[in-house]
Parts: C-alpha cells; sequence; structure tokens
C-alpha cells in the first residue's frame, strides 16, 4: 500500500524532469533573440544627407535569411509604413514619400542595418523603427528613432559658451580700445605743446623728477595713464 504523500514512479520522472526542461526552454529563448540598438533622437537639416544609426548583435550566424526592415510613422501620428526592406540586397521603397531618397549604408556581416535619407524635408519628421529577423534569431527589442529635421540658419551656431565669452570680453575690449585712443590723443597734444615751445611753470617743473630719464618707458606709460584719467580739464597752450 502506497503511503500518502509519496510520489509514484511517473511523479519521480516528472521530477527530474522539470529541472532540465526550464533549462532547455531558457536556452531556447535566449538563441532566439536579437539585441537592436538605435540612437534615440537624430538632428538632421534640409537637404542635408540624415544617417540613421542601426546595429544589431544575434547569436546565430549570420545566413542569406537576414531581414531588415525600417518603417516610419509620421510625427503628426498615422499608421506606420514600410520605407525600406532588405534581404541580401536592399530594396528602397519605390513609392511614397521617400521613393528614391533611401540609400542602404549598413553591412549585415558588422552587425549594422543602417540607412540613410537623401535631401530629407521638414515633413519627414516622425518616428524610425529598425526591425532584424535572423532566423532562428527572430525575437527583439523595438528600439525607436525620432527624426527631427530643421532648416539651417546662420552658416555657424555659437554655442551658449562661446556667447557668453562673447558679451563678458567684447566690452573689456571696447574700454581698452577707448583707452589706447584718449592716449593716442593725449600723446599727440603733448607732442604739439612741445612743437609750439609750451614752457612749464615752475610749479610743474618742480613736481618733475630730477632723472626723468631713469624712469624709461614704464614712467612715460604712468604718466600717460594718468593724462587719460584727467580728460575733463586740457591744459592751455
Amino acid at each position: 500500500m502506497r503511503r500518502p504523500g509519496a510520489a509514484g514512479p511517473g511523479g519521480r520522472l516528472l521530477l527530474l524532469l522539470l529541472p532540465r526542461g526550464a533549462l532547455l526552454l531558457l536556452g531556447v529563448c535566449n538563441a532566439l533573440s536579437l539585441e537592436i540598438k538605435v540612437n534615440p533622437k537624430v538632428r538632421a537639416f534640409v537637404g542635408e544627407q540624415a544617417l540613421l544609426k542601426c546595429s544589431f548583435r544575434s547569436s546565430s550566424p549570420i545566413t542569406e535569411s537576414l531581414l531588415v526592415d525600417w518603417t516610419y510613422r509620421p510625427l503628426a501620428g498615422g499608421q506606420m509604413e514600410t520605407i525600406f526592406h532588405y534581404r541580401s540586397v536592399p530594396h528602397p521603397a519605390t513609392a511614397g514619400r521617400f521613393k528614391d531618397r533611401i540609400i542602404w549604408v549598413g553591412n549585415v556581416a558588422n552587425g549594422d542595418a543602417s540607412i540613410a535619407i537623401q535631401s530629407p524635408e521638414l515633413s519627414d519628421n516622425g518616428t524610425f523603427i529598425c526591425s532584424v529577423k535572423n532566423p532562428p534569431d527572430v525575437y527583439h527589442n523595438i528600439p525607436q528613432t525620432v527624426l527631427l529635421v530643421t532648416e539651417r540658419g546662420l552658416a555657424f551656431q555659437l554655442s551658449s559658451a562661446a556667447l557668453l565669452s562673447i558679451l563678458v570680453f567684447l566690452p573689456s575690449a571696447l574700454v581698452v580700445v577707448l583707452l589706447l585712443v584718449r592716449m593716442g590723443r593725449k600723446f599727440r597734444l603733448l607732442k604739439e605743446k612741445g612743437k609750439y615751445g609750451y614752457k612749464k611753470s615752475s610749479i610743474e617743473v618742480s613736481d618733475e623728477p630730477e632723472h626723468p630719464d631713469r624712469a624709461g618707458c614704464g614712467g612715460k606709460l604712468k604718466e600717460w595713464c594718468m593724462n587719460c584719467v584727467d580728460t575733463d580739464e586740457e591744459d592751455p597752450y
């Protein structure tokens, strides 16, 4: 008589097969899987080629059965449409908005399924999906790329750091230029005074150092700067 709770021969066999079955199922799931990576957002300018990158990794060898499909949905919404198909050779769309504007730039042997859009337009903004199947690997994630096409404005674009640098250094540069102009003006006035034989008063003579030649260029520069500061009053001839 069998004891209650004791497993019979069939039950013991089932318990032995369950772990092996779970491992086998896990191995099959891993074999039938692909990993696809794309850029979440791509920016492009009107009329300039837009590159949509797509890379994949498969646990199975690459064969001629590998399939690549690119689908598109407008930014405003709507149904998905296939715009590119690859199987051994590329098959661009022969109708629709992307007719004759999509080129194959990928290499499936290197796990690359990228495409490029020629002469993108503002109406091309939308969501692009790269799908790859390499039997028996047919299950994969579904990453999406959002394409944003804009008009190119200036020939160059200033970054925030460059703009901040200009705003900081431009006033300083203007001050330096104005200072140099005032110094040049003062220097010209001093030369004109010497040309017309201007004589200094006894007070001005007493204020001057006994050995002006020893001061050199530094002393002259200091004198010019002091003259620039006192620009409101001009000495009479």
